[in-house]
């Protein structure tokens, strides 16, 4: 089965978020059961040196959006088996950042007609095109109103996958013939309009084959109003095609047996050497050293959507409690300064790090004893699959993914791979915490059963991949 995978962000080459994670992991896992998959990216000028040595020019063309003519180059890359090609035009991918400029609509109006177009002359007309977020939803449109006269065309499938569905795309109705060089005749009967704009991720859900998002629960809250974020009624309009596959994590990447990063290796076999991390954890972070203290740990955005402010709200109650906090992030200028205070007022307890440290996480993840994620919404989540890779048990709030991968503490039959909350609030947030502070202090053979339950726990690429496979046999 012939597949291309488009996305706007792909490690490891460039990437903000969870996409770009995904857009690195899948398609190596789809190789790996058979699939002729390659990989369409912008070139971005972000990109680590050490790739752009690697990147070859292919030959280049000309698009044309609306009125404009715009060069195209593509260049290719083959990185551990996958074929990534890159769409080259530096008027629009020479930027500081991914997304978020005054000209979003046309650049990805260019990079969604560019990678289109692109097919014939690599001489590569897949069976199915795997679109993810609002950057590439427009291709199923595209397709079947745009380019339905090339014949080639005409057999291909599309997938689209939504991400986060708060980011939709939405223009003023006149980029139809302003960017993509079209008539209005879609926006002019409603199909693609959503509040007087043309949205990128209403067009994706109504023309692609299938649409899927990166949970089961994530695919239920999102036909609800309060969290389909207006598209709701199109997805229940729609849910005949909805699926929810969770996402997996780069079990080699994520591998407390063999990550260069942690202190000391192990595996739920020797998970005395776990302990090890923990201590040298709080030696590193200037904390004391004690090993029957219960650590926190947070790695994340600090942001309302992460649900930080209800751990602000209830800092100072935890704090009465014999634990430490280490914390590593970034985000709302509010929230830093609100746990610096509390960094300053108890060093004796936490750690505040307003940074982003890659191999401090993993540091984090492998020498922590529970992971907070209170997020008030989250289509997936990595951060919790990776804790419990690592034998950290995650405290979460039950919703989207986090629901799906994290199994709850049973008190009665003693079974789980972590905490969680249902309802969303600062107290109930501090009952979850409170339960697990307890178990650890007091069940140490419970606790222990629990890490085990965590780290046997398959969250790798192999199950996921096989769905996303199914799932492209039964369009093609």
């Amino acid at each position: 089965m012939k597949i291309l995978f488009a996305a706007a962000e792909c490690a490891p080459f460039f990437k903000t978020g969870g996409l770009g994670d995904v857009a690195g992991a899948l398609p190596k896992a789809l190789k790996e059961k058979g699939a002729d998959i390659r990989v369409v990216l912008p070139y971005f000028s972000k990109m680590a040196q050490q790739y752009k040595e690697k990147v070859e020019d292919l030959f280049d063309f000309e698009v044309h959006v609306g009125w404009r003519k715009q060069y195209c180059g593509v260049k290719h890359l083959r990185l551990q088996g996958i074929d990534y090609y890159f769409i080259d035009n530096m008027y629009y991918f020479n930027r500081p950042n991914l997304y978020g400029d005054y000209d979003d609509g046309e650049r990805f109006a260019f990079f969604q007609m560019a990678l289109i177009e692109m097919m014939e002359k690599i001489d590569f007309i897949p069976d199915v095109i795997h679109v993810n977020d609002y950057h590439t939803a427009m291709v199923p449109f595209l397709l079947k109103e745009k380019y339905h006269w090339i014949q080639d065309f005409q057999k291909i499938r599309t997938v689209l996958t939504i991400h986060n569905i708060e980011f939709q795309g939405q223009y003023g109705g006149e980029v139809l013939y302003d960017l993509f060089g079209m008539g209005t005749e879609r926006y002019d009967d409603g199909t693609i309009r959503f509040e007087d704009c043309v949205n990128f991720m209403k067009a994706g859900i109504l023309y692609a084959d299938r649409v899927t998002t990166v949970s089961p629960s994530y695919a239920e809250e999102i036909k609800t109003p309060d969290f389909g974020s207006g598209l709701d009624i199109i997805l229940r309009m729609e849910s005949g095609k909805l699926s929810g596959i969770v996402n997996g994590i780069d079990y080699e990447t994520f591998d407390p047996m063999t990550d260069p990063a942690i202190f000391t290796n192990y595996n739920s076999k020797k998970l005395d050497k776990k302990l090890e991390n923990k201590t040298k954890l709080q030696k590193l972070l200037g904390l004391p050293v004690r090993k029957e203290v219960p650590v926190i740990g947070i790695v994340s955005r600090l942001t309302y959507q992460k649900g930080f402010h209800l751990l602000l709200q209830e800092m100072e109650n935890l704090m009465q409690f014999d634990v430490q906090l280490i914390l590593i992030g970034t985000g709302d200028p509010d929230f830093e300064s609100g746990f610096r205070y509390f960094g300053e007022k108890y060093p004796e307890k936490t750690s505040i790090q307003i940074a982003f440290d890659v191999q401090l996480a993993q540091k984090v993840y492998a020498g922590v004893d529970m992971f907070l994620m209170p997020s008030a919404f989250e289509p997936c989540g990595l951060s919790q699959m990776i804790s419990m890779r690592y034998g950290t048990l995650p405290v979460v709030h039950e919703i989207g993914g986090l629901k799906d991968t994290v199994e709850p503490y049973n008190p009665l039959t003693h079974e789980g791979t972590g905490f969680g909350f249902v309802d969303y609030g600062s107290y109930f947030l501090m009952q979850a915490l409170k339960q697990a502070i307890e178990l650890y202090q007091e069940e140490p053979k419970v606790w222990k059963k629990l890490m085990s339950n965590a780290m046997a726990k398959d969250f790798s690429w192999d199950v996921s991949s096989q769905r996303y496979l199914e799932l492209y046999q039964q369009i093609s």
